[in-house]
């Protein structure tokens, strides 16, 4: 049993999906026995109200049936439950219930019965008061120091406290510049009211000041009240505490001095009775409710603050004098004599759980059994310990990580059919007049052993959307199989990056000594048709960017590549194709019949990239089947930067543009928020007086507001179109390095993990400065040429850029260098300055910014800017009805 735990003394839960909150707690002898014993008094927002007297047999019993004193159903959601002197004519104690629309003041009374069952309980309805508005909470005392009898304040929503002399009501008054209503206490000894409104500053107001004010009910004034008579409502004092408050209580243990306690959501305070703060303390956690009692100490205040997670803390001023975890989180929190037992913690969570504990230690009965001492051999631990350790390395190096075994409990598989959907499953599309087809895949889930928790999520690249993106298994026996199926379709009017889509699957897998199971994923990932997104379509002669892929083995017939996308008027012709996407953009596929080559055009940069992709799997596969392993692809013409710099300049003039209309669009949030602040206190003014054309400029503010949402919506349109643009040329881009510098696979996915790290583009977050700090980083590490590179630091935050003129340079050195004999790595030797043989002679990569800019200049040959991008032996152009030919 832990030290720091609250003893739990009695405890109960209170109904079923029964809510509560701070004022629902109450503490008091509300029977008038005389005896000194507390009575629990709970009451809840579904309408209940109940009252134990906790006496359990032994520590830590639940409640019994005799524990619960009354149980009544009032049917109006309870608020607040106080007891006092509310009854005039005598000074016994009387239970107010606070409703949202009603104040009712019951007696509670027990009768001896007749039989075993012991006394009974009831209460008598004694008198109410309708309120005309919303009650939000009250506070009692003896309002202008009455003797023998307390008044009820009640604060309605809208910042009105209606005082009401036991059965008859006093007057109301509004609460100046009152948006919001707080927490509400009164102080007896200055006899004011405290609260903290929504400007987050603690106001006090004299009872005599509300008293004689104007009347809160009677909007204009009177000829009496010009005369003199009635008085304008006056703060007395004022504290900004800078938050807003949770709850108010006023402690005075002695006639000479009384401090007011605030719990506000990051610290507590207690002031003075002049609003002067007489300490402050700054919390850990977010507190939920507090409590001040008296301490032991001359001159010290002890406080009880529960918190969210679930601890009571007790201070005594501001030093941390005792913590105990609590089984949930309070939302009120009492102290009481309860069964001959004082200082009781009752706490209630808004759940229902209610317990009443104490704090202490209980001695605990274990003893450590002895441990039989014996003489350590260290010499069989040292072989012991060799013998596991190559036990280790030898599972390590034949089975990896984990065991095979463990790898082969989910077989996922995924297959896509052949053919499109009979009916397209495609709704809400935005490409135009095209028919949008779909086509389903089927992904199969086989276990070998007994699962758990099984989620399979699928992700395919947007537009590319899914009927259905997650499936759950609750529980999977072993050696069984499960198939999903999900149609895919293109919803936007522009083309995705990819058209290969991931299926991953979590589960748990229960062991003996783990029975909630250990988490395991697994993933299969599956490539959708070019005919999802693609139709056959007239090829084009001309186009702005042209694209020309070498091969080492003689053409193949387009027809034999792309048997689906063959125009039946012109079957003649097998070394030209044409491709319309949905979206509405054209491309040419050329194949020369002499020379190996094939050349890719299109009126937009980045629509090369999926043909250019799927024509070099489909050569790959061609040739596999035919027992051709050495086919291989290259490109010997000019990267394309300019083109590719064009698209990133683009991308990022659409995250400036959103950065400003996000800006103007706060600035007319500020502006229409104060108006409307500006208005409101027109319509509470007791004088009416001239708006002054603030509701036209509200109007016109709100006008703009909206303007200015929609445009911050069509910005965040484009720019999620520009990214998936920008990452189909930046695939383009890879494609092509690999190809010009023969890389491996895996330096092609160290440039994919440079040049594509994000999933989605944000503001705080953008694709500019996370690739411009990943090629810095190669720049300095593998890429670089001394150790004076190595030796800068790179800026450990990072934010978007003023320009993309840095990242577009560091781009073109990233290029020069690779054609420099440079290599991509992530080993620990990828540190060791590089003194490689550049080919052909190649300059040495600059070390400062003036030799940088030379090697700009000098790679102007390399790097062209020409939007043809060709070899140096350029095709001719020819008709597409012609072929290509040397």
């Amino acid at each position: 049993m832990s030290l720091f735990k609250a003893r739990d003394w009695w405890s109960t839960v209170l109904g079923e999906k029964e809510e509560f909150d701070q004022g629902c707690l109450c503490l008091a002898d509300v029977d008038n026995t005389g005896n000194g014993q507390d009575k629990v008094i709970v009451g809840s927002f579904m309408g209940y109200l109940r009252i134990f007297n906790p006496h359990p047999v032994k520590t830590g019993d639940g409640a019994q049936a005799e524990d619960l004193l009354l149980e009544v159903h009032l049917r109006d959601p309870i608020l607040q439950v106080e007891v006092g002197k509310f009854v005039s004519g005598t000074e016994m104690l009387h239970l107010a219930v606070l409703h949202s629309r009603k104040l009712c003041v019951y007696s509670v009374s027990g009768s001896l019965g007749n039989v075993e069952h012991g006394t009974q309980y009831q209460i008598k309805l004694m008198y109410e008061h309708n309120l005309q508005r919303t009650a939000c909470n009250m506070t009692y005392g003896s309002f202008g120091g009455v003797k023998g009898r307390d008044l009820i304040c009640i604060q309605s929503m809208d910042g009105m406290l209606m005082v009401f002399e036991q059965e008859s009501y006093a007057f109301g008054r509004f609460l100046p510049g009152s948006l919001l209503p707080g927490p509400l206490a009164y102080s007896s000894r200055t006899d004011s009211f405290i609260t903290v409104s929504s400007c987050r500053q603690v106001e006090s107001y004299k009872y005599q000041v509300l008293a004689f004010a104007t009347d809160a009910d009677k909007r204009q004034e009177t000829e009496q009240q010009k005369l003199g008579s009635g008085k304008r409502l006056v703060v007395d004092w004022t504290l900004n505490i800078g938050e807003q408050a949770l709850d108010i209580c006023i402690v005075s243990f002695n006639q000479s001095a009384s401090s007011v306690f605030v719990l506000g959501e990051r610290n507590f305070f207690c002031l003075k009775d002049n609003g002067q703060i007489r300490f402050m303390k700054k919390l850990d956690c977010s507190p939920s409710c507090f409590l001040p009692y008296c301490s032991v100490s001359e001159g010290t205040i002890n406080t009880l603050i529960g918190n969210h997670n679930n601890m009571l803390h007790v201070y005594q001023d501001v030093t941390l004098k005792w913590a105990t975890q609590l089984p949930h989180i309070p939302v009120a929190v009492r102290v009481g004599c309860l069964h001959d037992l004082k200082g009781v913690i009752v706490t209630l969570s808004d759940d229902g759980h209610l317990q009443c504990s104490y704090l202490g230690t209980d001695p605990s009965l274990f003893q450590a059994p002895k441990v039989e001492s014996r003489e350590l051999n260290y010499d069989e631990l040292d072989i012991e310990l060799k013998e596991l350790q190559k036990i280790i390395k030898d599972v390590n190096k034949s089975q990896g990580v984990w065991p095979m075994t463990e790898r082969d409990d989910l077989k996922v598989s995924a297959v896509v059919s052949p053919n499109f959907d009979s009916v397209s499953q495609s709704t809400d599309v935005e490409v135009g007049a095209d028919l949008v087809p779909s086509v389903t895949v089927k992904v199969t889930l086989q276990n070998r052993v007994t699962l758990q928790k099984i989620r399979l999520s699928v992700y395919v690249q947007p537009p590319l959307v899914l009927t259905c993106d997650q499936f759950t298994f609750e529980f999977m026996a072993p050696e069984m199989t499960r198939t999903v199926g999900f149609s895919v379709y293109l919803k936007g009017s522009y083309l995705p990056p990819e058209l290969e889509g991931n299926a991953v699957v979590s589960y748990s897998r229960p062991t003996d000594r783990n029975p909630e199971g250990i988490p395991r994923v697994s993933q299969c990932k599956f490539r959708l048709p070019l005919k999802l997104i693609c139709l056959p379509g007239q090829p084009s002669k001309t186009a702005s960017h042209k694209l020309t892929i070498d091969t080492n083995k003689s053409p193949v017939s387009l027809l034999s590549l792309f048997p689906g996308f063959a125009n039946q008027s012109e079957d003649d012709q097998v070394n030209v194709m044409g491709f319309r996407f949905l979206g509405g953009s054209r491309v040419t596929l050329l194949a020369s019949k002499t020379s190996q080559r094939y050349r890719i055009q299109s009126e937009q940069f980045e629509d090369l990239w999926l043909i250019t992709n799927e024509l070099i799997i489909r050569l790959q596969e061609y040739f596999e089947k035919q027992g051709i392993k050495d086919f291989a692809c290259s490109f010997s013409g000019s990267m394309p930067l300019q083109e590719y710099f064009e698209l990133i300049d683009h991308h990022f003039e659409l995250r400036i543009n959103g950065e400003k209309l996000e800006e103007l669009l706060s600035e007319r949030a500020v502006q229409f928020r104060a108006i409307q602040r500006r208005l409101l206190t027109r319509f509470k003014d007791k004088t009416p007086a001239p708006l002054q054309h603030l509701d036209t400029l509200l109007d016109g503010t709100y006008k703009q507001v909206i303007a200015l949402a929609d445009a911050v919506e069509e910005n965040q349109d484009n720019l999620f179109q520009s990214f998936t643009r920008l990452k189909s040329a930046t695939h383009l881009v890879i494609l092509l390095i690999g190809l010009w510098q023969k890389l491996s696979a895996d330096q092609i996915a160290i440039l994919e993990a440079a040049f594509l790290p994000l999933q989605q583009d944000t503001q705080e977050l953008g694709w500019e400065e996370t690739v411009d700090a990943a090629i810095s980083h190669l720049l300095k590490t593998c890429l670089s040429k001394s150790s004076k590179e190595q030796a800068l630091n790179l800026s450990s935050q990072l934010s978007i850029p003023k320009d993309t003129s840095r990242l577009k340079k560091h781009i073109t050195l990233l290029c020069d260098r690779l054609a420099k004999g440079g290599r991509l790595c992530l080993s620990t030797d990828a540190a060791v300055p590089q003194t490689m043989v550049m080919p052909g002679g190649c300059a040495t990569i600059p070390e400062s910014d003036l030799e940088e800019r030379s090697v700009e200049q000098d790679s102007t040959e390399l790097f062209t800017n020409h939007k043809h991008l060709i070899v140096e032996t350029p095709m001719p152009e020819v008709s597409p009805l012609q072929g290509v030919s040397e």
